[in-house]
C-alpha cells in the first residue's frame, strides 16, 4: 500500500481519493477488532530504584502528556491497586520485583533492555487489572520506554488504551541522537521561545528517542534578537538544566572567529568559556566547527582546545572536547592527522563531519579507532546546503527558498542509511522548528535503522494529531515531500495534496491551534498557490514572446508595451486570492504559536534567507522583471535592426526554432537534455536578498554540465551558445573545442561551431572540463545557466 501512496502524483484523483479511505478505514478497523489494553484512570508506580531526577521526570512525562489529551491524568501510588484497576508500572531492567509483585521474568535470548538506553514493554492482561511494564535498562531507557508508550497509546477525551498485547525490548543502534537548538538571532524560530516552550520541545525530542541537545551559547557577536524572551546568557543555563531534567546530554557548539594568535583575545575566550562550564548543571561535550566559521590553523586550535579541556574537566569531570575539520585545506588536515598520530591527544573525544568535511568515509578510515566520529548533518535547509533537494523546480528554490517547512521523510532516510555507518551518531543541523519531522525521522532512525519510514511518520501523527487520523496524515506528510519531486507545472499530484489536507483541515477543526498542523497546511496550500501561479505565470510569458516575436520597424515600442501589459497580468490580475489569504492567515497564525518568522515585515527574522517565505509568496515566476528591464535598454537603442534582433533573442530564448533545441541548465522544466544534478550547494542563486531582477534562467546554474542530443540532421552545421559566467571549457564528444565568441561577464554569451564530422551519427554529447578556480570564493566561480544547440 505504501509504495502506492508514495507515487500517488502518477494516479487518477478517484484512485488517490479511494486509497485514503481505505487507509482510514484500516486504521479504524484495526482498532475495533484488535485486542485492547484498556488502561482508563490507571495508576503509575515507580520503581525507588531509578535514580533522579529520572524517577520525578518520567512519572511527569507520561502524567501530563496523557491528561493533555484525555482530561484525566494518572495516579501515582506505592501500593498495588484493587482488582480491577489497570497500572503502568516503571522499574529498571535490574529490579526484580515492585512493591512487592515479581517482574515480568527475563526473556530466553537477547535482552536489549539490558543494553544502555534499551527497554522492555510487556503488558498482562487479565480481569484482576491490566499491567503495562516499562522496563528501562537506565533513566534515559524509562524515558524511552515511556516515548514509546505514548507514541503508541490511543488517546483522545476519556479514553486511553493500547490497541495491541506487547511483549518487545530494543536498543539503540546509533548512541548519539542529538539535534542543535541554537537560541540566538540567526535561528527563524528559536529565539522567539520561552523556557516552557524549549522544556516542552526537549521533551517530545527525547519521546521520539533523542538523547542530545546542542546549544549555541556565544552569540557569535550577535546583536540580541528582538524575540528573546530572557538573554542568552540566561537560556543557555535554562537549557543545561533542561538537559539535566531529561538526562540528555548537553552539547555546544561555540566556534573561534578570531585569529588565536590574539593572546588578549585568545584569553578572553578562555575566560569565558570557563565561567560558562562553571555555572552550566550539565554540559557534556564542547564541538568546535575547525574552519565554519574560523580561519585558524590546527595548529593554534589543537593547544586552544586543549586548554579549554583543563578548565572543562574542573567542573565536569567527564565532558568530551570534539572538532570539525569544515573548511580545512588539504595540508591543515594532514597536520591534524599527524598531530593525533604523535600527540595521541587523550583530551580530545572525537571528530565532527558536517557540511565542507572531508568525506565521511576518509574520517572514519584515517581517525585512530580510540576517536568516534559524529555527523552533523544539515537538516534544515533544502537548497545551498549539504543535501539540496534533488531537482527542485525553480518555483520552489525562489519562493519556498532554503528554510521553508520541508518534511523529507524519504530522503533523509535513505541520506542516514548511507552514511550512519561511518559514525557513532549524529547531532543535526537545525535552525527552527519547521524541520520538525526531519528531527523526528533522525533520531528513530538512529534507533532503529529499519523502522518502517510510514511507521515513524504515523507515530509523529497520533502523538501530535491523534489516533483517528495517524495514517491519513503520514500519507499527507509523504505527499508534502512528492511535491518537490520534478517539474512543479507537471506534478499533478500537488493538487490532490493540497485538497487532501484542506478535507483534513475542515474535518478536524481542534487541531487548528496545533503548530504542527498550522506548518503542514501552510506547505499544503502555498505549494498549490505556486503551481497555480506558476502556470498561469509561464502562459503570460508565452503570449508575451508571441507578441515580441511578430514586432516590426513600425510596432517596436508598441510590441514591449503590449508584451509587458500581458506579463504584469500576474500582478494586476492575480489569481487563487483565497488561497493566498489563507497562507497569510496560516503564517501569521504560526508567528502567534510558535515564533515562525515568515515575513520581514511582520515578524522580524534575521534577514528574508532565514524562513521568510511570505516576503516571496508572489515573487515572480515568469521574466516581467527581467524583460521591463531589458526593454528600457533596448528603447535606449537607435538602430530598428538591433532592436529587432534583440527582440527577437528575448522571444525564442526557450524555443530557438525547428531542428534546434534549449535547456535550462538546472531547470527540471525545461532541461531535458542535462544529465547531470547540481549538489555542491550552489546551483540556485541568492542575488538582492532574493529580489533580483535578472532572468529566471540566469539564476539556475551548474559548474560542469552534461547534455546528451539525438536525432540530429547529419548534414546540418549546429552552433552551441552557452548562457553564464566566467569559463566555459567546452568539449563535444570528448573533443575540446575553440569558441568563436567567448564573453565572461554575466548576462553574456558564449559560442562554438559544431564539426560536421562530430554530428555524422545524428548524436552528441556536451561536457564541460572544470576550471581551476580553487583561489576564488565560491560565489565567484564559473557558472552554466543556458545551453543552446541552434541548427543553421
Amino acid at each position: 500500500m505504501r509504495s502506492k501512496i508514495q507515487s500517488y502524483s502518477f494516479l487518477p484523483t478517484f484512485k488517490w481519493s479511494a486509497i485514503c479511505l481505505v487507509l482510514l478505514f484500516s486504521g479504524f478497523a484495526h482498532s475495533l477488532f484488535a485486542q485492547t489494553v484498556n488502561l482508563k484512570n490507571a495508576v503509575l508506580m515507580v520503581s525507588p530504584a531509578i535514580p533522579s531526577p529520572m524517577k520525578e521526570t518520567a512519572a511527569a512525562v507520561l502524567s501530563e502528556e496523557i491528561a493533555k489529551r484525555t482530561g484525566f491524568g494518572l495516579k501515582n501510588a506505592a501500593v498495588w491497586p484493587k482488582a480491577g484497576v489497570p497500572t503502568i508500572a516503571l522499574v529498571l531492567s535490574s529490579d526484580t520485583e515492585l512493591f512487592g509483585k515479581p517482574a515480568p521474568a527475563k526473556r530466553t535470548g537477547e535482552n536489549p533492555e539490558f543494553k544502555k538506553e534499551g527497554y522492555r514493554i510487556v503488558t498482562e492482561t487479565s480481569e484482576k487489572g491490566n499491567i503495562i511494564w516499562i522496563i528501562g535498562a537506565d533513566s534515559r531507557g524509562i524515558l524511552f520506554g515511556s516515548g514509546w508508550l505514548l507514541r503508541n497509546l490511543s488517546m483522545d477525551k476519556n479514553i486511553l488504551q493500547l490497541d495491541e498485547k506487547a511483549d518487545f525490548a530494543t536498543s539503540p543502534d546509533y548512541l548519539i541522537r542529538g539535534h542543535q537548538l541554537g537560541y540566538r538571532t540567526t535561528a527563524n524560530t528559536y529565539d522567539a521561545w520561552t523556557t516552557g516552550q524549549f522544556d516542552q520541545y526537549i521533551r517530545e525530542l527525547a519521546i521520539f528517542g533523542t538523547n542530545a541537545i546542542e546549544g549555541i551559547p556565544f552569540q557569535e557577536g550577535e546583536a540580541p534578537s528582538p524575540h528573546f524572551k530572557i538573554p542568552s546568557a540566561e537560556m543557555r543555563i535554562r537549557m543545561s538544566e533542561m538537559c539535566q531534567k531529561y538526562d540528555m546530554d548537553y552539547w555546544v557548539w561555540t566556534p573561534a572567529t578570531f585569529n588565536l594568535k590574539d593572546e588578549a583575545k585568545r584569553k578572553a575566550e578562555i575566560e569565558m568559556h570557563e565561567e560558562f562550564y562553571k555555572k552550566a548543571p550539565r554540559l557534556d561535550h564542547i564541538f568546535f566547527p575547525g574552519g565554519d566559521p574560523g580561519e585558524n590553523h590546527p595548529s593554534d586550535v589543537m593547544p586552544f582546545l586543549k586548554e579549554l579541556q583543563s578548565r572543562l574537566v574542573k567542573y565536569h569531570p567527564n565532558a568530551k572536547m570534539w572538532i570539525s575539520l569544515q573548511g580545512f585545506s588539504v595540508e591543515q588536515i594532514d597536520y591534524f592527522y599527524k598531530y593525533l598520530e604523535t600527540e595521541k591527544p587523550a583530551w580530545l573525544q572525537g571528530v565532527v563531519s558536517g557540511p565542507g568535511s572531508p568525506p565521511m568515509a576518509e574520517t572514519r578510515y584515517r581517525l585512530p579507532k580510540q576517536y568516534q566520529h559524529r555527523e552533523y548533518p544539515d537538516i534544515t535547509h533544502a537548497i545551498r546546503c549539504e543535501f539540496p533537494v534533488e531537482k527542485y523546480d525553480q518555483a520552489f528554490a525562489l519562493t519556498l527558498g532554503r528554510e521553508s517547512v520541508n518534511p523529507r521523510p524519504y530522503a533523509f532516510a535513505k541520506i542516514h542509511e548511507k552514511y550512519a555507518p561511518f559514525t557513532d551518531g549524529f547531532v543535526s543541523y537545525s535552525d527552527g522548528s519547521h524541520d520538525d519531522v526531519n528531527k523526528v525521522l533522525w533520531s528513530m532512525r538512529a534507533w532503529d535503522v529499519k523502522k518502517d519510514v510510514h511507521q515513524i511518520l504515523k507515530e509523529y501523527a497520533r502523538f501530535f494529531f491523534g489516533k483517528n487520523i495517524d495514517n491519513a496524515v503520514a500519507s499527507g506528510i509523504e505527499a508534502l515531500e512528492q511535491n518537490w519531486k520534478g517539474s512543479l507545472a507537471e506534478n499533478g499530484g500537488v493538487e490532490m495534496t493540497y485538497q487532501f489536507w484542506k478535507n483534513l483541515e475542515s474535518t478536524n477543526p481542534k487541531l487548528k491551534d496545533n503548530w504542527r498542523w498550522q506548518m503542514l497546511l501552510l506547505r499544503g496550500y502555498y505549494d498549490e498557490y505556486t503551481r497555480l501561479r506558476l502556470i498561469n505565470e509561464q502562459e503570460l510569458e508565452k503570449q508575451a514572446n508571441e507578441i515580441l516575436a511578430k514586432a516590426d520597424n513600425q510596432t517596436i515600442t508598441k510590441s514591449m508595451d503590449q508584451a509587458l501589459a500581458i506579463v504584469n497580468k500576474a500582478d494586476t490580475e492575480p489569481i487563487a486570492r483565497d488561497i493566498r489569504k489563507h497562507i497569510e492567515d496560516l503564517s501569521d497564525a504560526l508567528y502567534i504559536s510558535i515564533g515562525l518568522q515568515t515575513s520581514s515585515a511582520k515578524h522580524k527574522p534575521r534577514n528574508p534567507e532565514r524562513g521568510a517565505v511570505m516576503d516571496f509568496v508572489d515573487y515572480p515566476l515568469n521574466n516581467r522583471w527581467w524583460l521591463a528591464d531589458e526593454f528600457e535598454k533596448i528603447k535606449k537603442i537607435k538602430d530598428p535592426a538591433e532592436q529587432l534582433a534583440m527582440l527577437k533573442r528575448i522571444a525564442t530564448w526557450e524555443n530557438p526554432g525547428e531542428g534546434s533545441y534549449y535547456d535550462g541548465v538546472s531547470s527540471v522544466a525545461k532541461g531535458p537534455r542535462v544529465k547531470t544534478i547540481s549538489d555542491d550547494a550552489t546551483d540556485v542563486a541568492w542575488w538582492d536578498s532574493g529580489k533580483s531582477r535578472k532572468r529566471l534562467s540566469s539564476q539556475l546554474f551548474q559548474r560542469e554540465p552534461a547534455l546528451d542530443y539525438v536525432n540530429l540532421d547529419p548534414g546540418a552545421r549546429y552552433i552551441i551558445r552557452v548562457a553564464g559566467y566566467g569559463e566555459a571549457l567546452l568539449r563535444v564528444d570528448g573533443q575540446r573545442l575553440s569558441p568563436t565568441i567567448y564573453n565572461k561577464e554575466e548576462n553574456s554569451f558564449k559560442e562554438w561551431i559544431v564539426p560536421l564530422s562530430l554530428t555524422q551519427d545524428g548524436k552528441i554529447s556536451v561536457t564541460f572540463d572544470g576550471p581551476e578556480e580553487s583561489d576564488l570564493n565560491w560565489r565567484k566561480n564559473s557558472k552554466i545557466s543556458d545551453v543552446w544547440l541552434l541548427k543553421e
